[in-house]
């Protein structure tokens, strides 16, 4: 949002999911919609804009330490990293494909979209 972070990934973006876990929805506010990159995709500058919090023994959340975006999902022991949608410049090349995590969803909102949805 302020430009202290700004990111970008070589290649095309894979399909974005959403997901309506307690601790996403907390983080964001909402639900979080991100794709999953290659990390040696990601190149990052101003990272050292960037604060961790870690949520799990094996994820840790990036966000903006000067305003506060939520930027990163970041599956320590994997070798990829989930970039969050909201965080990308327009047009993203790409669509939402499912839901996860949808029985922790919020009890204020409904999905209609009819897109798959995944208890987990």
């Amino acid at each position: 949002m302020c430009g202290a972070v700004k990111f970008e990934v070589d290649g095309a973006l894979q399909p974005p999911d959403a997901c309506h876990c307690v601790q996403c929805r907390k983080q964001s506010g909402h639900f979080f919609a991100s794709s999953d990159v290659a990390k040696s995709a990601l190149r990052i500058q101003g990272e050292d804009k960037i604060t961790w919090y870690r949520s799990s023994e094996r994820v840790r959340r990036g966000f903006c330490s000067v305003c506060g975006s939520s930027l990163f999902f970041d599956a320590i022991f994997k070798d990829w990293i989930g970039v969050a949608m909201g965080a990308l410049d327009t047009p993203s090349g790409t669509h939402l494909h499912m839901h996860i995590f949808v029985s922790e969803k919020g009890d204020y909102y409904e999905i209609a979209d009819g897109l798959p949805q995944n208890a987990r």
